[in-house]
């Protein structure tokens, strides 16, 4: 499955498949690759934002009530004419919705958006949305639960790993932090097939040590790499 807007090429996919092929020829562990464009499209931070610009234009008008009616006075050549309650609510409304539109029409440009998204609401969506592949993708799809997700997520510069539960009991999470930096390494290159293909060997290396292979053993996951 491709995606035309990450850009890997057929020999990225190759490479990410054979290390994904070399690796599990060494253990019972299957490894599930994703690289998606972007993990969401963030419109409730965007309308956050909008929210908060019609918010300051408001609370700027109770601060200087005077100073928006004064310029258009002047900008129309009215001689201070009476403004009246009503004429001010009409105001903060056209002022209010007007920030509140301008805001969104800017996060249309994706590069603005992204721009504006904490990093921290970044990550939790990355982590989510890995959560949510690795239930569609890797959990419970092996017979010994011995799942293990690496998922790479290009616009918000993130990436995570999810094992499943049996790997899960033996492994503590900050031991793929390995495998984590050296992927990052690479696709900050813009060597992204590279950096999936380190982070499949390192995942291996330590499948292998708890996971060893078997002649039970098959191969339950189809080790391509997967765009989104």
């Amino acid at each position: 499955m491709r995606n035309p807007s990450i850009n890997l090429t057929p020999a990225e996919h190759d490479v990410v498949t054979a290390a994904v092929v070399a690796t599990e020829a060494n253990t019972d562990g299957e490894i599930v690759t994703i690289v998606a464009e972007r993990s969401d499209g963030y419109s409730d931070v965007a309308t956050g934002w909008a929210a908060f610009a019609a918010f300051l234009t408001l609370s700027a008008l109770v601060v200087w009530p005077e100073c928006l009616p004064g310029l258009i006075d002047r900008a129309t050549g009215a001689w201070a004419s009476k403004w009246t309650t009503r004429d001010h609510l009409v105001l903060a409304l056209v002022a209010a919705t007007s920030a509140f539109a301008a805001i969104i029409l800017i996060q249309l440009l994706r590069s603005v958006r992204y721009a504006l998204v904490p990093g921290t609401i970044r990550s939790d969506r990355v982590r989510n949305r890995a959560s949510d592949l690795f239930k569609v993708g890797a959990e419970r799809r092996t017979l010994e639960r011995t799942g293990v997700l690496i998922y790479l997520s290009m616009r918000e510069h993130r990436a995570e790993i999810v094992a499943d539960s049996s790997i899960a009991d033996k492994v503590a999470p900050d031991v793929w932090g390995e495998a984590m930096a050296a992927m990052l390494a690479e696709v900050r290159e813009g060597r992204t097939g590279d950096g999936i293909a380190k982070a499949v060997t390192l995942v291996g290396a330590v499948l292998a040590e708890h996971f060893p292979k078997t002649a039970a053993d098959s191969n339950e996951i189809p080790d391509r790499l997967i765009e989104l």
